[in-house]
């Protein structure tokens, strides 16, 4: 493996580097630019730059799991989270959402949280779910996940929040954002999860719901330093340009 050090520069220089810049244009589908993906890359290690203490290597085996997936670090579908030394990826659950349709084997697909002041059955399968809007909801005390196939079968996947929290309390990032600040949304994540797993989809999909498996540490197990032959590069001397908010995916990031 190249010696790289973490220099902030050679982090973000590497990222837009001529040889990792080709092995994300390979990597990536049609629908996504290289020069989009690389740049949003580099915005993310600006909006948490602790980004840049992580060793190269991991930083890179993210990039090119989500470059695979056809995925972006924009916050939104997958987020960047350093762990120690470790860059460690994060999809949402809007992502793998995005994947399982993808299969072409889904209709619709969606997740909800139930709070207490909801009205909400779980029978036979079949949810019935009301929400009175102009009421407080009260707290969150369920979550599920309902798909309709395309062959008109409906799967539903319902968990309750303890049972979310003992799945959270096994990810190695359960005291990172986005688990602290977004737990509703990383609860819809979980059960959009369980429910990819009782579907019938193409192998594709399922490699990449397990690639986040152990990236999240679900099975409890923490995966070994990736050993990844980072190309030789030259730190540019000239600034690398970042995207602003709008420019990555145009809408304010919640604090």
């Amino acid at each position: 493996m190249s010696e790289i050090t973490t220099d902030k520069k050679d982090i973000k220089s590497l990222i837009n580097s001529d040889a990792m810049r080709e092995q994300f244009a390979r990597a990536l589908p049609k629908h996504l630019h290289v020069d989009r993906f690389t740049r949003i890359a580099i915005t993310a290690t600006s909006r948490t730059p602790r980004l840049l203490e992580c060793t190269p290597a991991s930083m890179m085996k993210c990039l090119l799991d989500l470059s695979a997936m056809g995925l972006e670090p924009d916050n939104r579908r997958a987020y960047l989270i350093p762990y120690g030394k470790e860059a460690t990826l994060i999809v949402s659950y809007m992502g793998l959402i995005e994947l399982i349709r993808r299969s072409g084997d889904v209709i619709s697909i969606r997740a909800e949280t139930v709070c207490e002041n909801d009205e909400f059955t779980w029978e036979n399968g079949q949810v019935d779910h009301k929400i009175d809007w102009r009421n407080s909801r009260g707290a969150m005390q369920a979550v599920y996940a309902e798909a309709v196939m395309k062959s008109g079968e409906r799967q539903t996947a319902v968990m309750t929040k303890s049972e979310v929290e003992a799945i959270r309390d096994k990810s190695k990032a359960s005291g990172s954002t986005p688990w602290t600040q977004h737990f509703d949304e990383m609860a819809k994540k979980t059960a959009v999860r369980r429910l990819s797993k009782m579907m019938p989809l193409c192998s594709e999909i399922m490699d990449q719901v397990t690639k986040d498996d152990e990236y999240a540490g679900m099975r409890n197990v923490t995966p070994p330093t990736p050993q990844i032959a980072l190309p030789k590069f030259e730190p540019e001397a000239e600034s690398v340009e970042v995207l602003t908010d709008e420019d990555a995916w145009g809408t304010e990031e919640s604090k």
